[in-house]
């Protein structure tokens, strides 16, 4: 006769864990892209200081102080404090909307970059799915919309102490930025009657110019960008066609313009990010009347933003 086999106790289910927050990893991102963005501020100080444009010899000269005397980059403060802090704004935005639909997201990471802006700039990164569209909704508008509302005070205040240089648009071998509806509509309050072309902007009010920039990249509605992500939180079909849309009608861009060939590797960023898997939403409760005006807002917002020649040598 064969003994009873007792049966074994199932183990228990347990979450997976959860991956440990490297905030060392953010901190020392944070601080190499502050020292980038004080090596592009210190070339908009000097521009401003002297009365022209901004010049990408200065710019290199800046990029060589980085590693031969970073103290000399102290001209450059202003705009790399106020760059740092719209962008860290916007995703502090993305940050705290994750944690309040309890999805597990990392700090914010910026990019470094010895680019004339000083960084790519910064991102957070998702660890559990996105389970309803109104989480959706939030976690895509919240960065930009807080970005927004911290850039268009510093924008105003650059603009204020900014001043008109004649004939600025037409200085040889320098840069010429595009000029925004937003920052259009600052200078005529500012500036009544004066060309847009013609004034020399304070480093706080170029900072906000690539607030305004980041925004409205973020804002494209495609793919898993921010404007992406409050596009399928209305309608998922929508998001298919003009996530597909939006590509063509940047590679348009970018061939209508030689000055703006960034568009095309924008483009193809958005068109290579049709091939990810998007999990799939399963609380598919419409959008509330709050959401959907923040929704139009967040449209007005990327139009209010948006530059198609963003920057051009003449």
């Amino acid at each position: 006769m064969q003994a009873e086999e007792i049966p074994r106790a199932l183990p228990v289910w347990q979450p997976p864990k959860q991956k440990p927050q490297r905030l060392w990893l953010a901190l020392l991102l944070f601080a190499v892209t502050f020292f980038t963005c004080l090596a592009a501020g210190r070339q908009f100080a000097l521009s401003f200081a002297n009365g022209h444009a901004a010049s990408i010899d200065e710019f290199l000269v800046s990029l060589k102080l980085l590693y031969k005397d970073p103290t000399a980059l102290g001209p450059g403060l202003s705009f790399a404090v106020t760059l740092m802090g719209i962008l860290l704004a916007h995703e502090l935005g993305h940050y705290f909307a994750c944690r309040y639909h309890g999805i597990r997201a990392t700090y914010p990471y910026f990019i470094p970059a010895p680019t004339l802006i000083g960084t790519f700039g910064a991102f957070i990164l998702m660890r559990s799915p996105i389970r309803s569209r109104r989480a959706l909704f939030d976690v895509g508008a919240s960065g930009p919309l807080v970005g927004f509302l911290v850039a268009i005070p510093l924008l105003f205040y650059g603009v204020a102490h900014s001043y008109v240089v004649p004939g600025l648009a037409s200085q040889h071998g320098e840069w010429i930025f595009g000029v925004p509806l937003a920052l259009r509509f600052v200078e005529r309050m500012v500036f009544p009657g004066t060309d847009p072309g013609t004034v020399l902007l304070h480093p706080v009010a170029r900072a906000a110019w690539v607030g305004l920039l980041a925004t409205s990249l973020n804002l494209l509605p495609a793919g898993q960008l921010d404007g992406g992500h409050i596009l399928r939180s209305l309608s998922t079909r929508l998001h298919k066609w003009i996530g597909l849309a939006v590509p063509l009608v940047l590679i348009a861009l970018g061939f209508a313009n030689r000055s703006a060939k960034v568009w095309l590797l924008w483009a193809g960023i958005l068109l290579a990010l049709r091939f990810l898997r998007i999990p799939p939403v399963y609380d598919e409760r419409p959008l509330d009347p709050v959401r959907m005006v923040l929704a139009a807002a967040a449209l007005v917002v990327m139009i209010l933003c948006f530059m198609p020649v963003p920057l051009w040598e003449p």
